[in-house]
C-alpha cells in the first residue's frame, strides 16, 4: 500500500519537470548579479576607488591582505571570471564551463579569506554554526545600539536596516559555490539558453550526433 501511493506520488510530481528548465534559469539569474558586482569590486574603469590595481596590492599583501602568489595573474583569472561568467551565466552560454572557475574562484575565497571565522557570513547566536566569538561580537553590537540610540539618530540610521555584526564566514561562498555546482552538472536549462539552442541546431544538423 504505501509503496502504490509513494509511486503515485512520484508519477504525478514528475509531471513538473515540463518546467524543470525554470531552477537553473533562476540559478544563473540568481548568480549573475553576485559575480556582476564582485568583478567591478575588483575592476570599474569608471571608480577610481575600484581600480585592478587595490585588487593586485591585496592579493600580494601578506600583512595586511592574502599573501598570494602571482597576485596580478590571480588578480586578472578572478576578475575576469567573475566579469565574463556573469554575463554568460545570463545568456546561459557555456554554462557548465563558466561554472568551473567560478567554483574555483568561491573555492580560493573560501580558503583565503573566510575559513578562519568559520561558517556564519553574519554574527547570529541562533545558528547551530555560530562562532566561538558571537557572543562577544552580539554583545558589541548592542553596546553600539545604545550609543547609538542616545547620541545619534538612530531612526534614521536603521530606516532601511536594522545593524548586524559582519562575521565574514564562508557561509555566502559555499553557497555559490554549490549553486555552480548543481548548474555545471545540469546545464543552463531547456529554453531560456543559448547553450539549449546551439545544441539543439547542432542536433538537426548532424553534428551533434
Amino acid at each position: 500500500m504505501f509503496c502504490r501511493l509513494y509511486q503515485t506520488l512520484f508519477y504525478q510530481l514528475n509531471k513538473t519537470r515540463a518546467l524543470d528548465f525554470i531552477a537553473p534559469v533562476l540559478l544563473r539569474l540568481y548568480l549573475a548579479p553576485v559575480f556582476w558586482v564582485a568583478a567591478n569590486n575588483k575592476w570599474n574603469p569608471f571608480d577610481a576607488d575600484s581600480s585592478l590595481n587595490n585588487t593586485i596590492a591585496w592579493f600580494a599583501n601578506p600583512d595586511w591582505g592574502l599573501g598570494l602568489p602571482f597576485p596580478e595573474v590571480m588578480a586578472y583569472l578572478a576578475w575576469g571570471a567573475e566579469y565574463f561568467g556573469a554575463i554568460f551565466l545570463v545568456l546561459g552560454l557555456g554554462v557548465r564551463l563558466v561554472s568551473i572557475p567560478l567554483m574555483i574562484t568561491m573555492i580560493v575565497a573560501m580558503v583565503t579569506v573566510h575559513w578562519k571565522n568559520g561558517w556564519q557570513a553574519i554574527h547570529d547566536t541562533m545558528s547551530p554554526f555560530a562562532s566561538a566569538d558571537v557572543n562577544e561580537a552580539i554583545e558589541r553590537l548592542h553596546k553600539a545600539k545604545e550609543i547609538l540610540q542616545e547620541y545619534g539618530h538612530y531612526d534614521w540610521l536603521t530606516q532601511h536596516g536594522n545593524f548586524v555584526v559582519l562575521n565574514n564566514g564562508i557561509e555566502f561562498a559555499a553557497t555559490y559555490f554549490l549553486m555552480l555546482l548543481v548548474l555545471f552538472f545540469i546545464g543552463a536549462g531547456n529554453y531560456l539558453s543559448v547553450d539549449y539552442w546551439l545544441n539543439r541546431r547542432c542536433q538537426q544538423s548532424g553534428e551533434g550526433k
